[in-house]
This record gives C-alpha cells, structure tokens and sequence, in this order.
C-alpha cells in the first residue's frame, strides 16, 4: 500500500534530486496534515484554497498568483510551477491532485539567457515555438463524484477545458507524475540524468471503470 508517509518520503526525496540537479531553483516541502474522521492530507503547508484555479480568468493571471502566492511545490528553472497534493481516509487514497503550469512566457531565459544557451539539458524549456498550457492528474474515488467515462476515478486534464478528463488506469504516486514530466517536457535533462533520479516501485491499484477499458485512456507504468 502507497501510504501518506510514503507519498510525502518520495517528494522529499524526488524534490532534493531536482535541486541537487539544477532542474529545480525553488521549493516548498510537503507537510502533513491530520483531520478528524481519518483523514490524512499531503501537500502545501499555506496552501489550502486553490479555487483560482477554476475561475474563468486568463491562464497568464492564474499563474501570476500561483506564483506569488507559492502555491507549488517545486518550481523549475525554466518557471514552470508543479503542484501535488494528496487526501487520505482511512489509510486509503481518496482524491489527489497533480499539476503543470509551465510558465506563460519565457521570462527566465530571457533573464538568463547565457545558462540556458551554454547547457544542452536546457534545450526542451528554451524553444520559442513552444506553446504552454496547463495539465492536471485528478484522482477521486468518491461514489458521489466519479462516473464511468464522463468523470473517471483517475484522469488527465489538458489545458483549462471543464470537460477533458482522458481516463488514467490509476492514481499517481510523486514518482509516477515528475518522471512523466521530466520524459516528456525536459527529456534532454531526462535522458542525462536519469540514473541519477531515485526509483521507486510503489504504484497504486489500478482503478478504471469496466467501461472505460474500451475507450482512449492512460496507462501508467513503472518506469523502465
């Protein structure tokens, strides 16, 4: 089982390699919170009200309060902000809530522009054709919420679009979701370091509807 204390040991540890890497210049560990009924939260220590992020405001203002609010756990050299946050009941995960926000424009490289220039792990986060956009792994298991293909248990949300929910096979651990972003938005960095990244096999079960088996969906795998 994939238990709080696990869930905030990778942060922490996945968090460290980041910065011990240079892929990460700003941080906020993760804290754990208790509750009354069992329940049991891994995230952002003054974070609790994210609704900014479901306004009807521009992507460039939801990432200007994001930012000025620390409302992230990891910030990477290139802007972007990453958030994770997880709620248990009962030692069983009940929702969590994994985030992207790349930066809306390239005002690091534009700073900074000879680190980025010098070192080839950087080459993925310094295109100027590249158009950013949010993405989010949801997960909540609460009979209440999900429904077979219109809300799944586990889902992926691109851009800000209030129905795009692209069934996943199951929640995400920390290591599931940064090495996703790593592979596919600093695979350069990726490429060269991932032997220096630590593993872990923990995984969720897997948690589909039968009828979701048929439709496009996301299987999450251990990285091999």
């Amino acid at each position: 089982m994939v238990s709080p204390l696990k869930i905030r040991q990778q942060l922490e540890t996945l968090t460290a390699d980041l910065i011990g890497l240079s892929l990460c210049d700003k941080q906020n560990f993760p804290s754990i919170k208790r509750f009354p009924n069992q329940i049991t939260e891994v995230g952002l220590a003054n974070v609790s009200d994210l609704s900014l992020v479901l306004k009807n405001i521009s992507y460039d203002k939801i990432y200007a309060e994001l930012e000025k609010s620390h409302a992230y756990n990891l910030k990477m050299i290139d802007g972007a902000l990453i958030q994770l946050m997880y709620r248990y009941k009962d030692d069983s995960i009940e929702t969590h809530r994994l985030a992207f926000f790349p930066s809306p424009t390239l005002e690091e490289f534009q700073n900074n522009p000879e680190i980025y220039l010098e070192d080839e792990i950087y080459a993925d986060v310094s295109n100027k054709n590249v158009v950013p956009f949010p993405i989010r792994f949801d997960f909540d298991c609460r009979v209440d919420i999900a429904v077979p293909i219109e809300h799944p248990r586990s889902h992926l949300t691109l851009g800000q679009y209030k129905n795009c929910r692209i069934p996943v096979n199951s929640a995400l651990t920390p290591h599931d979701f940064l090495c996703f972003l790593l592979r596919n938005f600093y695979n350069t960095a990726f490429q060269k370091y991932f032997n220096e990244i630590t593993q872990f096999d923990d995984c969720f079960e897997d948690s589909l509807f039968g009828e979701e088996q048929i439709v496009s969906r996301i299987i999450i795998g251990k990285v091999v």
